[in-house]
């Protein structure tokens, strides 16, 4: 995520604010500019209309002339969220709302092309019975009682997972939504398949299969995740997921000025420029930077108590399984509809 400020003040705000905490004045995030705008501060401001979920869902994005309107073009995908009067289910949707609208803007970021006619989401909370998250031809759905930090807590240490916030599974289904876009249209089933795998075996039974055995006891030196282990559909999903995990926390890092010099960290500052943009470094210079930054992040997490904020080791087939999604998302600019 890149830095914000106020238009009026100089105040920093970050990507969710509505309104600047040292001056008051309204803040709305305009899609096709990437940037948090000051309502009132100059005459482009006073023809930005604010999205009709302002409130309900806690949306600060604009409606622009291309919009239909009276929704931003991130609340306008939700094709179903809980009712009115359902004040439970409403506070998970504003939440879920929230990392949705940071996935929209990755992806607009990172040049992927998101078809408004192609893609939907259903935003649900289970008050008539389980939800499952998941995709299916271009519908995200996702269980919204995991906006709830207790509740997905529970399920990440059933799971044992080490790491499962909304975000992440936002990441995750999305990335079920490009496996095809990306890899068919650039002709690269086959590399597809030589890293993940053939995607023809049966869902059904290697998701038997995951859930009565397990993953494999060597699984980390392949895949990224444990559930990335149950088929290459999954893979791919995980690693897409983490793909946008690193670029997403980069460009934070670079935002703000850090950088890491430490022990086994590069000491060049033109790095920080990479995440800025999709560009066309490789991947292989993005993890130079990506390391050492976990490795920082990580001792910050301890010297506080807490759990390591990067739980992930990255085993060469990881990183080449990386480098095909990085490579798949650096050709996206050229594929219809980006």
């Amino acid at each position: 995520m890149r830095s914000f400020s106020c238009d009026n003040c100089g105040q920093l705000l970050f990507f969710e604010n509505s309104v600047c905490l040292r001056c008051g004045t309204p803040q709305l995030f305009v899609p096709s500019r990437r940037d948090i705008v000051a309502l009132g501060v100059d005459a482009d401001s006073a023809e930005l209309r604010a999205c009709a979920n302002l409130l309900v869902a806690e949306c600060n994005w604009a409606v622009e002339d291309e919009d239909p309107g009276p929704l931003c073009r991130s609340c306008a995908l939700t094709r179903t969220r809980p009712a009115d009067d359902d004040a439970e289910g409403l506070a998970a949707f504003a939440k879920a709302e929230t990392a949705k609208r940071r996935l929209l803007y990755e992806l607009y970021d990172l040049g992927l092309p998101v078809a408004e006619d192609r893609l939907a989401f259903d935003l649900l909370w289970p008050d008539a019975g389980p939800v499952v998250t998941g995709h299916d031809d271009g519908l995200v759905t996702i269980d919204l009682s995991e906006s709830d930090d207790a509740e997905r807590e529970m399920r990440r240490t059933e799971l044992g997972e080490p790491y499962r916030t909304v975000l992440g599974h936002f990441r995750h289904e999305i990335g079920h939504y490009y496996e095809p876009i990306l890899v068919d249209a650039a002709g690269e089933r086959g590399a597809f398949r030589a890293l993940f795998g053939d995607e023809r075996a049966s869902y059904e039974d290697a998701r038997a299969g995951h859930y009565a055995a397990g993953p494999p006891g060597d699984w980390s030196e392949r895949f990224v995740s444990a559930y990335a282990t149950m088929h290459p559909w999954e893979d791919w999903a995980e690693t897409f997921a983490h793909y946008l995990h690193i670029r997403d926390a980069l460009q934070t890092a670079a935002a703000f000025g850090l950088l890491v010099t430490g022990p086994d960290a590069t000491a060049d500052p033109s790095l920080r420029a990479v995440p800025l943009d999709a560009g066309t470094r490789s991947f292989a210079a993005i993890v130079e930077e990506w390391l050492p930054l976990t490795y920082a992040l990580n001792a910050v997490n301890r010297s506080m108590g807490r759990r390591d904020l990067y739980p992930f080791t990255l085993a060469p087939l990881v990183i080449d399984k990386l480098t095909f999604v990085h490579e798949r998302v650096l050709g996206a600019v050229a594929l219809p509809g980006a």
